[in-house]
């Protein structure tokens, strides 16, 4: 095990892998400071440890190598002084865990709801979103996503500049505070999932090089230098984030990971890094003794992430779907810029609801060259959809969400456009009631070098769409306070239809078993002139499902309907009143054989089948 291990009425074994040294010594800080050597592990190369039975948890501490550097522990599970401070030791068994009973929650079952811990609330704390977690699973949601927690520099940050993988964030907490999150939703019968950064590290406190080869130029990331796990000496790499792994399911008790950008993880070996993860998470899952979930965010559109080893996968639960995305929001804003100028109008729309990816092997005018690969014979339980999400709102100039950008019925058609689709939805915080204020780049870096840096990237990356004088300033702090949730908001009639309209749609989810991933077959049809997609589910038993879509803003259109001897029996129009809708008009009953479905522009309707 990496790092301190608090061992009661033991001590604390101390273990650390440092290639890069020939001598190492931890450096004990309470009381009169001291350094105590380590030895060489047996049969371990580049491991040094040693046990140290007069210091235990809340003991600060260092390692020395070399006599001539002192840094923080790699495997830290605490930074309470921040990056630039000593570790502390923690010992995970003092904390009282009251989620015996938890049995986790099936792949097909995921609504992911992803927040950010630092904006969610006004503390901007782990303790302060257990208050809303009751709210969450009364709207539906069975699994909060947490962006990055592990130490990163400051307070304000999205968390991808992380450099203390096994320490949660101080200010949010520390280590008890994550505890208390994932107890307490486990509680109300919520999963928590974190998302992983394991292709960088951050910049600034990373001591990670003065320890081992921890990073190689053979391969670069757009953060910089790639992380080594194929290279010479990469075993104790991939030993050290296996292990961090490890560390996050079963100390912490957490029911999956979110792998960050993993087509930045640059990897030729014959047993790939991912696919080790993946037995790593399954060999936890034995140990934990319920449903544990690794998801990978990947813009290759590649499914070997999620097909099974035996057919040449690498074994993955599940991956983000960015081309459902893609699709959606230029569908519903009209936008054409960047990676949006290969998507537009309905037929992307119909094709990622049919096919998974809307490249597939086609060709891409913003890539220039063909793009990804057939996935339709991979269930839809293996594809995370969205229509918002962190990445997509933040990494715009001014962080505009969808609710900025279209008016309520598109959000309504938004809303059923993700739920109603054969996947596993993730929505983003505030998404439910149509959230405005921005979700904005924010960091709060200590060095002004870096901070200048980030600035100027910043501003030209955007300059020709705003200008550099608009591009917020990401150190400043009203850009983090612009960034947190108004739920105030939600009490207006436009938001709580929207949430109305969300609340219904997941139940729906949860009542039609057609609806269940990967429970049905989907046959789609479209009409790109007129603006219409339909979506047949056909369950192999049990009551088939009809969701359509008008995406038009006129006229009303007329839907064909799939041939069949049961009549159909309206379950939800996004037009409802209830919903902020100017009023359902369409048909509560379609009879057998009937010749049209008539539906509203800017409108979503589901039908389910009646059968005897």
């Amino acid at each position: 095990m990496n790092g301190a291990q608090a061992l009661p009425g033991v001590g604390v074994r101390f273990s650390v892998w440092a290639p890069h040294a020939t001598h190492v010594a931890v450096e004990l800080l309470g009381g009169a400071p001291r350094c105590v050597p380590l030895a060489p592990a047996p049969g371990q190369p580049g491991v040094f440890e040693a046990l140290v039975d007069d210091v235990g948890a809340g003991d600060d501490y260092r390692f020395r190598l070399d006599d001539r550097l002192v840094r923080a522990d790699p495997a830290s599970r605490h930074q309470p002084q921040g990056v630039h401070g000593a570790s502390r030791v923690v010992d995970p068994t003092a904390f009282a865990w009251s989620d015996g009973g938890w049995t986790g929650v099936s792949r097909a079952d995921l609504v992911f709801y992803e927040l950010h811990v630092g904006t969610f609330t006004e503390a901007g704390t782990f303790d302060a979103a257990i208050a809303h977690l009751p709210a969450l699973r009364e709207l539906g949601i069975t699994a909060v996503e947490l962006m990055p927690v592990a130490q990163f520099p400051g307070a304000r940050n999205w968390g991808y500049d992380g450099v203390f993988p096994y320490a949660p964030q101080n200010s949010y907490g520390g280590p008890q505070g994550l505890r208390r999150l994932v107890d307490a939703a486990h509680g109300f019968g919520l999963a928590v999932v974190l998302d992983v950064v394991y292709n960088h590290l951050g910049p600034e406190g990373n001591v990670l090089a003065d320890f081992g080869p921890y990073f190689t130029d053979a391969y670069r990331t757009p953060w910089g230098a790639a992380v080594n796990f194929d290279g010479s000496d990469s075993d104790g790499v991939r030993a050290y984030f296996l292990d961090n792994a490890r560390h996050w399911l079963e100390e912490y008790h957490l029911d999956g990971l979110r792998l960050d950008a993993v087509h930045a993880i640059h990897d030729e070996s014959a047993r790939p890094f991912l696919a080790e993860l993946a037995e790593t998470v399954r060999a936890c899952e034995k140990r934990r003794g319920h449903t544990l979930h690794v998801v990978a965010e990947s813009d290759a559109n590649d499914s070997r992430l999620v097909r099974e080893v035996r057919h040449g996968g690498l074994g993955l639960d599940a991956v983000w779907n960015d081309d459902y995305h893609h699709a959606v929001h230029a569908a519903l804003t009209g936008e054409r810029t960047g990676y949006y100028e290969d998507f537009g109008g309905v037929e992307p729309v119909a094709r990622a609801l049919a096919e998974r990816f809307v490249y597939d092997g086609r060709y891409s005018v913003h890539r220039r060259r063909r793009h990804g690969a057939p996935a339709r014979d991979v269930p839809a339980d293996r594809f995370v959809v969205f229509v918002q999400n962190h990445d997509q709102i933040g990494n715009r100039a001014l962080g505009e969400r969808l609710a900025a950008l279209v008016g309520p019925a598109r959000l309504r058609l938004a809303a059923s456009l993700l739920l109603l689709a054969p996947g596993l939805p993730l929505l983003f915080m505030g998404e439910e009631y149509g959230e405005t204020n921005p979700f904005l780049y924010f960091v709060s870096h200590g060095d002004p070098a870096l901070l200048d840096a980030v600035r100027g990237g910043r501003r030209r990356e955007f300059a020709a769409f705003v200008g550099e004088a608009a591009v917020p300033d990401p150190a400043a702090e009203d850009t983090f306070q612009r960034s947190r949730l108004d739920r105030a908001r939600a009490s207006g009639p436009q938001p709580a239809g929207l949430l109305a309209l969300h609340r219904a749609l997941l139940r729906l989810r949860r009542e039609e078993p057609a609806l269940r991933p990967g429970a049905a077959e989907v046959r789609v049809q479209h009409d790109a002139e007129a603006g219409w997609i339909r979506v047949h589910y056909v369950p192999e038993r049990g009551r088939p499902g009809l969701a359509a879509f008008h995406l038009g803003r006129t006229p009303e259109a007329k839907l064909p309907l799939p041939a069949g001897r049961h009549p159909w029996r309206l379950r939800i129009d996004s037009q409802d009143g209830d919903f902020g809708g100017p009023g359902s008009a369409a048909p509560r009953r379609l009879a057998a054989g009937a010749p049209a479905l008539p539906l509203a522009p800017e409108s979503a309707v589901y039908y389910a089948g009646e059968t005897a």
